[in-house]
């Protein structure tokens, strides 16, 4: 068992260094954008969305997870994205070149998170849920961490908020080569086909999970993409100096805590349940944000916010685990990495939709309109089970 936990601890500041990535060139994009006289926050995170869904595509559907050893994909993923993103800071680099970089860091982070959470699945037959927890928590501290470089080396050169994921990437990729072999518990198999998708979602729990996340998804990476816009429509509004880059880690940030805690809590009281209450109060935060947001009190504002940074990220874990518990042993890997591309695929739609919306409709009423993505996955949570129960996560 001791082993188990530090072979996870491992795999937990992996992920961490490695996920700092992906929203690397959210933390400079000001800077980015300063330089090419365009806007870069929007086009940034959907170009790592885009490069993303095209690398979980394939490798679910070459089944490189389920097929070679998921410590080596992880590593050489992480050497790759890290080179990518390393190239942001290349002073020739045209906006369609940094774009382009941005999709690659994306394409190969497909070999990191969904791989991070099939090596936790193959040292984990039972507590699974839990180690999710604790596995995306890393990935959401990660995705925090550059907006915390970019405050702490605020008077320094901007290129250094780039290269410092860069070498971390490269770090956790060498803890997981060096030090956490494949798993116990992996089951090798043949090519994946889009057959074996199907057959899979035959099982309506599997259905139910995978529709879950999905709603999950619509809201998840629009929010913490539009949380550093908010806070600075906030200040202009309110005639207020909050710290944005402080402020986008904290609230983001804050969501590697929930999925811990929610980690532990779906060991006790069921994954379906305590995704089901988090999903509920993301979805009201969602339908109240166009109110609350309005507030003088920057107390008020600052305290809502990081209850919906918790909210929105608590039950991503739940429902990897529920997905996981649901697809047939030998396809695990590349079931969790095709349900992860569809959910990264809904996130391109969302983040494009409200970038026109914004554009439209006053600040803060089209947020209003992340809650679609709830709903649909509460209706999806909520629906009449199968005679056949997902096994519990203990």
């Amino acid at each position: 068992m001791s082993s188990q936990r530090s072979k996870l601890a491992l795999i937990v500041v992996s992920q961490f260094l490695c996920t700092s990535l992906w929203f690397s060139g959210n933390a400079i994009a000001h800077h980015l954008s300063t330089a090419h006289q365009t806007k870069f926050v929007a086009h940034f995170t959907s170009a790592v969305q885009l490069g993303f869904i095209c690398g979980t595509l394939l490798f679910a559907l070459m089944a490189l997870v389920d097929r070679f050893s998921p410590s080596k994909i992880f590593f050489l993923s992480a050497v790759v994205a890290a080179g990518f993103n390393w190239g942001l800071k290349l002073p020739s680099a045209s906006s369609n070149t940094l774009l382009l970089f941005r999709f690659c860091t994306g394409f190969f982070l497909a070999g990191i998170y969904p791989v991070g959470m099939k090596i936790a699945a193959d040292y984990f037959q039972q507590g699974l849920g839990k180690s999710l927890g604790f596995l995306v928590g890393a990935l959401v501290l990660g995705t925090a961490l550059p907006h915390l470089v970019a405050t702490l080396l605020a008077h320094v050169d901007w290129k250094v908020v780039v290269i410092t994921p860069s070498v971390l990437a490269l770090l956790g990729g060498l803890l997981i080569f060096w030090l956490v072999p494949d798993g116990p518990y992996r089951k090798t198999c043949a090519r994946f086909s889009l057959a074996n998708l199907r057959q899979g979602f035959q099982q309506k729990n599997l259905r139910k999970a995978a529709f879950g996340y999905f709603g999950h998804m619509w809201e998840l990476y629009t929010f913490w993409a539009l949380v550093p816009i908010l806070l600075n429509e906030y200040n202009t509004l309110q005639q207020k100096q909050l710290n944005v880059p402080l402020w986008s880690f904290v609230v983001i940030g804050i969501g590697s805590l929930a999925c811990a805690a929610s980690g532990l809590l779906g060991q006790r009281f069921g994954e379906k349940k305590v995704a089901t209450w988090a999903l509920s109060i993301s979805c009201v935060c969602c339908l109240l944000s166009p109110i609350l947001l309005q507030s003088t009190s920057t107390l008020f504002v600052l305290s809502f916010l990081c209850l919906w940074g918790i909210s929105v990220i608590a039950d991503s874990p739940l429902f990897s685990a529920l997905v996981s518990q649901a697809a047939t042993a030998e396809w695990r890997g590349s079931t969790l990495t095709i349900v992860t591309c569809m959910g990264f695929g809904i996130t391109i739609i969302s983040l494009q939709l409200f970038r026109w919306l914004a554009q439209i409709l006053p600040f803060p009423m089209f947020l209003i309109f992340l809650a679609i993505g709830p709903l649909f996955g509460l209706a999806a949570l909520v629906s009449p089970s199968s005679k056949r129960q997902l096994p519990p996560s203990l």
